[in-house]
């Protein structure tokens, strides 16, 4: 992937895309190292950019890009997760310096983790994660790496001390069971939106007031993103995790966000689609939100 041209984010409707001019600072990480089923990780970030040539400016509510979308270069992952962690942090502390919003496109849920070490780094308070999953993804050691895809929210609360949020969970084993119970993670798993709706999303009262927002494609329903590596039944749909990401967002401050974990297949443009949708959507909401609550 690394030396490949690639479209920049929404490019086909921007007057200009000047790192300058932007808010938004899209980083494509096609890392895909660790994936533990279906792969394509990898070829995550060009699809969803590729994609993003067909939305709309106007979301039906406002037009994000007029806050100026700038994508950079394609990070580099032909080499140690270590490396590409080092790297990225590097890049969106550079944005955020610069007084800019990371946005990175993945490539595995292992990106995360440098952009959260960027975040955590940058804003002296605590910053929150929100994280859409239909994984826990907080054991310690996967297939003998602390840094696999499925340890990403085990780091981020251990490593980074962050405090979490899960929204769409629904697939744990014991070990995440239990840390869960231990340590009191909160969030809202998908049997329990299935029950009882989203009147039970409540983030926790000491929530920090700056959040970053990790977005898992496969914490949707496979009815609405099929082409990722582990797809799992029973998730929320499209309008339920948007709301859910409104509702967490509301009244904060938005450090920065992902989209990770598409995996494209050639027989379905829909989830590409609906991943650069959703990227875009998400900007949507951080416009909206933004002036009470600016990025930096």
């Amino acid at each position: 992937m690394a030396g490949t041209e690639l479209p920049g984010f929404l490019a086909s409707e921007l007057a200009s895309s000047a790192a300058a001019d932007s808010l938004f600072h899209v980083i494509p990480v096609p890392l895909e190292q660790s994936v533990s089923y279906g792969a394509g990780t990898g070829n995550g970030p060009a699809a969803i950019l590729t994609a993003s040539q067909q939305l709309e400016a106007f979301d039906g509510i406002s037009q994000p890009l007029d806050l100026g979308i700038h994508t950079t270069a394609a990070i580099d992952c032909r080499t140690t997760v270590e490396s590409v962690l080092a790297r990225i942090a590097e890049r969106c502390s550079i944005a955020l310096a610069d007084g800019r919003l990371p946005v990175l496109l993945g490539g595995e849920h292992t990106v995360t983790l440098g952009a959260l070490q960027a975040v955590t780094k940058h804003h002296a308070a605590p910053v929150g994660l929100f994280q859409l999953d239909a994984h826990a993804d907080l054991r310690d050691r996967y297939e003998g790496s602390r840094y696999s895809h499925a340890c990403v929210a085990r780091r981020a609360h251990e490593d980074l001390g962050m405090v979490l949020f899960q929204f769409g969970v629904r697939a744990r084993c014991l070990e995440e069971e239990r840390y869960r119970r231990e340590h009191h993670i909160a969030g809202l798993d998908a049997v329990t939106l299935h029950r009882k709706g989203l009147a039970a999303l409540h983030l926790p009262a000491d929530f920090p007031e700056t959040i970053y927002l990790s977005l898992d494609v496969d914490g949707l329903d496979p009815s609405v993103i099929r082409a990722t590596g582990t797809p799992v039944p029973g998730g929320p749909g499209w309008y339920d995790t948007l709301a859910a990401i409104e509702i967490a967002i509301r009244g904060r401050r938005v450090a920065g966000f992902d989209v990770v974990e598409l995996a494209p297949r050639a027989d379905d443009h829909a989830s590409s689609f609906a991943a650069a949708q959703l990227v875009y959507a998400v900007m949507g909401m951080i416009e909206r939100n933004r002036p009470a609550n600016p990025a930096t």
